[in-house]
């Protein structure tokens, strides 16, 4: 745990930089290389406002820093993330969204490789995953529908009212609905779907 000395004499309050819920959460992560290249050039921009500011850069090894090198508050990045999130015309989500659709993402990525995508975020459970990304994948249980239509479907396409005929032409007794049951089983299976729903 570090404690940040105070900035203003006036205050009782210092910023805290916790350590890590659990020991699993010390671990290696592997980052993509554009990501890399921006944190490359944002240690070089570092290393400028340490070369200028001298005594008055506060070194305190990390990775996203103010320009003197104190912690970035949370309150500052969300402040930032809110006017990145309006300029691009997204819909309102906080900080923390972007690592649930950092995960869900992964998962379409690697085809729903749980473990993978476990080992990327730390959770020890991998159903914090499967729970936390499970709404968004929505659209692709439709694209999964409209794949498994195309595939087993299409060369035989099933109708079960193609030989039902309208009700102007069978009258409505019961004797031609049980006729046209028994002669369409997919559509006893459809009707007794809807009356089970």
């Amino acid at each position: 745990m570090s404690i940040f000395p105070t900035l203003m004499s006036n205050t009782h309050t210092n910023l805290v930089l916790k350590k890590p819920k659990s020991e699993s959460s010390i671990r290696k992560v592997w980052i993509p290389k554009t990501v890399a290249y921006i944190l490359r050039e944002w240690r070089q921009i570092q290393d400028q406002y340490k070369e200028y500011l001298a005594q008055d850069y506060s070194d305190y090894n990390l990775v996203l820093t103010l320009p003197n090198g104190r912690p970035v508050e949370n309150r500052i990045m969300e402040k930032e993330f809110s006017k990145l999130r309006e300029k691009a015309g997204l819909p309102y989500v906080v900080f923390h969204s972007l690592r649930h659709s950092s995960t869900t993402y992964k998962l379409k990525l690697n085809y729903g490789d749980l473990k993978a995508t476990q080992g990327d975020t730390g959770h020890a459970q991998i159903d914090m995953i499967t729970d936390v990304c499970a709404h968004i994948l929505d659209e692709d249980r439709k694209v999964n529908a409209q794949k498994f239509e195309a595939t087993f479907y299409a060369k035989n396409p099933v109708n079960p009212l193609k030989d039902v005929k309208p009700p102007e032409e069978t009258g409505t007794d019961l004797t031609n609905l049980i006729a046209a049951l028994e002669q369409s089983p997919e559509l006893v299976a459809m009707l007794t779907k809807a009356l089970k729903g």
